[in-house]
């Protein structure tokens, strides 16, 4: 499996459930910098299927969940840990910065 769309519905069961490691990319539609960076968390989402959980959520449909976390501004990503947040970026990152983010999760 690949890119999980988060929601409502799926994001307990997805992220805070889930038995790997997680990274969760808050976006929205009109967001450039979200863009940008989402070829990047596709190309990951696959390269860690196997070790690493990778979901984006759009803010405008899941409000409840972006406020529960506190996103203030888009994109920012969260990493989790047995359903517990262990780490945040704010803004896009580049592909190596994003390894290096999930690899120290990881570990």
């Amino acid at each position: 499996m690949s890119l999980i769309h988060l929601n409502d519905e799926n994001f307990k069961k997805e992220i805070l459930e889930a038995k790997k490691p997680a990274l969760v990319d808050f976006y929205a539609t009109w967001c450039g910098p979200c863009k940008m960076v989402a070829p990047v968390i596709e190309e990951l989402a696959k390269e860690y299927a196997d070790k690493f959980k990778i979901g984006k959520l759009n803010v405008e449909e899941a409000q409840e969940i972006a406020t529960k976390y506190a996103i203030m501004s888009v994109p920012t990503f969260l990493f989790f840990k047995n359903g517990k947040v262990v780490g945040q970026v704010v803004g896009a990152l580049s592909r190596s910065e994003f390894k290096k983010k999930i690899d120290s999760v990881l570990s």
